[in-house]
């Protein structure tokens, strides 16, 4: 099959998987860009659907991608990409060794003519290949099921970086969910799925409507909820964080409305910040707050050692 031009349908398809959140939702399919992501996804069982490769790329390395079945039909061949001389940690065997393990999963791989790739994507550095998988199904119902000890909630978290940031430093510190509530952006947007480093795929993501009715559930479930707020509430390090409970970040610019939000916290945590910044991004935080609940964990206690008192909310975000 030859490469594909940008006006295939195929290739219509991956730009609107990349710049619709509708179009996301409507396939329940998402893109991953790169080979680090790809691997990810290979890594976590995840299917691949189908990959797409940089024909500027693969341009002087032999032969064409139909050696390896392009339109997914016959060509059972490893696509031979080595140069002349190349070792097995060039990058250009290790993207011929993805594109062997994606096909002999199963997924289909298409070659885009010179220039299409940088079209579609939505980075100034394009990667050379891309990948479109469905989007894993996770719900409430699951999450509970997993008897989880510490959940993260995103109430409104509009920066897809920042978002991005959560979900890794959750996958990183052994949280059990994310849970985004309306106002939270996309996670299987592109640019969250960039910064989780592929975190999106290994921990359970859950997108829901309003926090209250959410926080009310984990409530019931047995969690401690707790708020963050930047001058209000208990140090984060002194509160037992080794039970199990809930973390709720807010907005990058508004915080959490921890007042509005008084009846279904069980207290607030703040980040003391001797060096005189005003506050953390909500990445940042989450991170930190999150490193201190498996700390706590490791020790086998809660916060400095000894029984903190919940405090009510307070004023002030995070």
């Amino acid at each position: 099959m030859s490469a594909l031009a940008y006006r295939h349908q195929r290739v219509q398809r991956l730009r609107r998987l990349l710049g619709r959140r509708s179009a996301r939702k409507e396939e329940g399919r998402f893109v991953l860009e790169g080979a680090n992501l790809l691997e990810e996804a290979l890594a976590a069982g995840t299917q691949i659907e189908a990959v797409f490769v940089d024909q500027d790329w693969t341009a002087g390395r032999s032969p064409s991608l139909n050696a390896l079945g392009g339109a997914g039909e016959g060509g059972a061949g490893l696509l031979a990409l080595e140069e002349d001389g190349a070792s097995a940690a060039t990058p250009v065997s290790r993207i011929a060794s993805l594109l062997e393990r994606c096909f002999e999963t199963g997924a289909r791989v298409f070659e885009l003519e010179s220039g299409v790739m940088a079209r579609v994507a939505g980075t100034v550095s394009p990667q050379p290949l891309m990948a479109v998988v469905p989007v894993p199904a996770h719900d409430l119902g699951s999450v509970r099921a997993a008897s989880p000890r510490l959940v993260v909630v995103c109430v409104d978290v509009r920066d897809p970086g920042n978002a991005g940031t959560v979900v890794r430093s959750a996958w990183a510190a052994g949280v059990d969910a994310v849970i985004c509530c309306e106002g939270t952006v996309d996670m299987w947007n592109p640019k969250a799925v960039r910064s989780s480093a592929g975190a999106v795929l290994h921990v359970p993501i859950v997108q829901v409507g309003s926090p209250v009715e959410v926080l009310t559930e984990l409530g019931e479930w047995g969690l401690v909820r707790w708020g963050t707020a930047v001058d209000a509430g208990t140090d984060y390090a002194c509160a037992d964080l080794a039970q199990p409970c809930a973390l709720v970040v807010g907005n990058e610019a508004g915080g959490l409305p921890v007042d509005d939000m008084a009846g279904v916290l069980d207290g607030v945590l703040n980040i003391p910040m001797p060096g005189g910044a005003e506050s953390l991004n909500v990445g940042m935080a989450a991170a930190v707050i999150c490193f201190e609940a498996a700390r706590q964990r490791r020790l086998g206690h809660g916060g400095a050692g000894w029984p903190v008192s919940f405090t009510g909310p307070g004023k002030g975000a995070s």
